[in-house]
């Protein structure tokens, strides 16, 4: 990835709505050359979809649950039937993995605390759970899809050394 990739990457992060021509002239490239790109972001896999995002107050989810999850049991057959229950909960939008003495985090979304609770009694029955804590976000400080691309984009010298590899 260059510089050039990098621009187009966050100009789409920004807004994935802006059209090929506002995009090659915010990069300098011409049309074609510019659509290339991004149809080779695509095929790598860096650019995964585009989406729309939507404000959660409005559409009455204005309570999110940060939840942590510590399993009863560590083996493929639980994972398994956790993590397909877990998927059939539409108010789960995240979910993560983790390290340490929690095993997954989740992110819930809901209108109130009546709705956490109903998606807390569908959680204790997708699979044993040895505990279920949750904490409720207060504020929004920080928020964004946008990924720092500072770590993506190699320099001359370390491009040439990749592509000689």
């Amino acid at each position: 990835m260059d510089r050039i990739d990098a621009q187009i990457i966050t100009l789409l992060q920004e807004d994935a709505s802006l059209g090929l021509n506002e995009i090659a002239s915010a990069v300098n490239l011409s049309p074609t050359p510019c659509w290339r790109r991004i149809q080779r972001l695509r095929e790598e896999g860096v650019i995964r979809k585009q989406v729309v995002l939507c404000d959660p107050a409005k559409l009455n989810l204005g309570l999110t649950a940060f939840v942590m999850i510590r399993a009863s049991q560590h083996n493929d057959a639980w994972t398994a039937r956790f993590l397909k229950g877990v998927a059939t909960v539409p108010e789960i939008v995240e979910i993560y993995r983790m390290s340490g003495e929690v095993d997954y985090l989740l992110k819930v979304v809901v209108p109130d605390i009546a709705g956490y609770d109903s998606v807390y009694k569908r959680l204790i029955k997708v699979a044993e759970l040895l505990d279920v804590s949750a904490s409720f976000a207060m504020e929004v400080v920080k928020q964004t899809t946008a990924l720092p691309l500072d770590h993506a984009v190699m320099s001359g010298k370390a491009r040439a050394n990749a592509r000689t590899e």
